[in-house]
């Protein structure tokens, strides 16, 4: 397939077109996957017979965006999801995040504990990251590439256990890291305030790291704790694993004061830790209602067990008396939790009426509609139950983050791209809708915090090289032609929290692979999408011996890990309880 784009702005990381005012505009043929030519405009029209043409009426045209933390392993093949995506200009997702996805194994875990995260896979059923990849070949208008998820490798070695893994089991759990990176996986990714991620210990993480710096690699991680005041002890534990390890760190969705996540990037360049970072442009978060109000020593069993569980009077008496004071101390929420918490995705039928509400507003009316008196916990604990825990919520925070804050973290030289977004849900975050088209309208036009070729590093450049996503991220002749028309001055987001769905505007043509996916913004139905498989290590990182056996016990097993049976009706087998920095120990 041959395409002429014809007068754009060529804009992309390096700076070609200036920030596209008073650019000269340019011609960009596309012959197969790749751009073969670009030349003034006018210039390239005669050169090729009959390509099939769009006229780019003075539009940038950019590299591709990445988004470098996202959930849509499963929701990607779902045509709105694939338009939600194109009308923000993202042509390539990375998924695996969080610790938790479908390979290796046969999704059975993701499936059910993140079931209102990433939802069910429609067709994987096992096969390993290479069948997980090969799925996406030729079935999606989006690339999608894939990190390890290290609790899923331990799901897949030690069940549901809360110990510290045997050298045997650590050693499986190595083998299936190397595996999914032999099969093109982009490196790894941990979830540490998620089961089982929680109970995995430093050591284990930087045993599990070592093969991933082995083939120059990608080491992320949702740090344990939970970011904001508490970042600064999840980073300590990252630079513990990149250290002991010699891995590439990558900190997912850094959410924190601007000052203090300067000041943490710093200390970690500073301590030779090569590292980079994701975060959307957004304040409040989102994920299942589970992990923040619930002990992982309860949500890392069955659903059927929690849900037996959560029905228990007796059981829910001693989460009242024991664990939920401790939530008032969470760095995050705090003593407000039930009016900061809002509904996002509720399974069960019987509470359709609640999405979009708090915990505290669904109590109130919970209480009206049965004349029967429920506070936030009662409420919380009967949804979550209805629903078999497949509940999603967005987040608030105690004190919001202004846009000139949101600002100043997405302007660091470190930042990447990433909605970390969750299309689960009637009234989901609006991130998952916005974050890349807000990248734009808020730190380029409104806070003038980048010009558009610094944009386009945040969003494509970066990412690529991070992660080694292939001859992408640059507006070349021989790049391949993932590419999109932005209109540098209706670019904007429309969902927002009270709307959550609505579509990016200011991008309505976008191609993939040399092919238009996305015309006069809307989908072409052409699906030439593939999985990326990571790119060949450095030889001089490939060369390295493994890192494994040069860890020390000096690492040491990390200050967050609970090591408890998990078992609630046995007592003084495990205790609940969170350090004062709102961490279950």
């Amino acid at each position: 397939m041959t395409v002429l784009i014809r007068n754009v702005i060529v804009v992309d990381a390096d700076g070609v077109g200036a920030d596209g005012v008073g650019a000269d505009a340019s011609d960009v043929l596309i012959e197969g996957d790749r751009i073969a030519r670009i030349a003034p405009t006018g210039t390239l029209a005669a050169a090729r017979a009959d390509p099939s043409v769009i006229d780019g009426l003075g539009r940038l045209l950019m590299p591709g965006f990445v988004d470098a933390h996202a959930h849509v392993d499963a929701a990607l093949f779902e045509p709105e999801v694939q338009l939600a995506l194109l009308r923000q200009g993202v042509t390539t997702v990375i998924g695996g995040q969080d610790g938790v996805s479908y390979a290796p194994g046969t999704g059975e875990y993701a499936d059910e504990y993140f079931a209102a995260i990433n939802g069910r896979h429609p067709s994987y059923r096992g096969g390993g990251v290479a069948a997980l990849l090969a799925g996406y070949d030729g079935t999606t208008a989006v690339n999608a590439g894939y990190l390890v998820p290290a609790g899923t490798v331990r799901f897949e070695v030690m069940g549901r256990s809360t110990d510290a893994a045997t050298a045997a089991e650590l050693a499986r759990m190595r083998t299936l890291v190397a595996d999914g990176l032999a099969a093109g996986a982009l490196g790894l990714s941990t979830g540490l305030d998620y089961a089982p991620g929680v109970f995995a210990s430093t050591d284990e993480l930087a045993a599990l790291a070592a093969p991933v710096a082995d083939v120059d690699g990608v080491y992320v991680s949702h740090l344990r704790g939970g970011y904001e005041a508490n970042s600064a002890e999840g980073i300590t534990e990252m630079a513990s694993i990149a250290r002991a390890s010699g891995v590439r760190v990558h900190v997912s969705h850094f959410h924190a004061e601007p000052r203090l996540v300067h000041g943490l990037l710093a200390e970690l360049a500073s301590s030779g830790v090569d590292a980079t970072f994701d975060a959307y442009p957004y304040t409040r978060g989102c994920s299942i209602l589970a992990m923040p109000i619930l002990p992982a020593s309860l949500t890392v069993r069955p659903a059927a067990e929690v849900v037996a569980a959560l029905a228990d009077p007796a059981v829910r008496e001693r989460l009242r008396r024991e664990w939920f004071p401790t939530i008032t101390g969470y760095a995050s929420l705090g003593p407000e939790w039930p009016s900061m918490l809002t509904l996002a995705h509720v399974a069960a039928p019987g509470y359709d009426w609640a999405h979009g509400l708090t915990l505290a507003q669904g109590a109130a009316e919970a209480s009206a509609r049965s004349g029967v008196g429920i506070d936030p916990i009662g409420f919380a604990l009967d949804v979550l139950v209805a629903s078999r825990l497949d509940v999603n919520v967005v987040m608030a925070l105690q004190h919001e983050r202004s846009d000139a804050g949101l600002a100043e973290i997405l302007a660091h030289p470190a930042a990447i791209g990433g909605s970390d977004g969750i299309f689960i849900g009637r009234h989901p975050h609006p991130r998952a809708r916005g974050s890349f088209s807000r990248y734009f309208s808020l730190l380029v036009r409104e806070q003038a915090a980048l010009g558009w070729a610094d944009a386009s590093a945040l969003v494509s450049a970066r990412a690529v090289t991070r992660f080694g996503l292939g001859d992408r991220g640059l507006v070349r002749e021989g790049a391949i032609a993932d590419l999109v028309l932005v209109d540098p001055a209706a670019v904007r987001e429309t969902a927002t929290y009270e709307a959550p769905l609505g579509l990016g505007a200011g991008i309505d043509d976008v191609l993939v692979a040399g092919v238009p996916v996305l015309t006069a913004g809307e989908l072409t139905g052409a699906t030439p999408g593939r999985g990326i498989r990571r790119r060949a290590a450095h030889p001089s990182r490939a060369a390295h011996p493994s890192r494994f056996a040069h860890l020390s016990r000096e690492v040491g097993s990390g200050p967050l890990v609970s090591h408890g049976t998990g078992d609630i009706d046995g007592p003084g087998r495990h205790e609940w309880s969170r350090a004062a920095d709102g961490t279950e120990r």
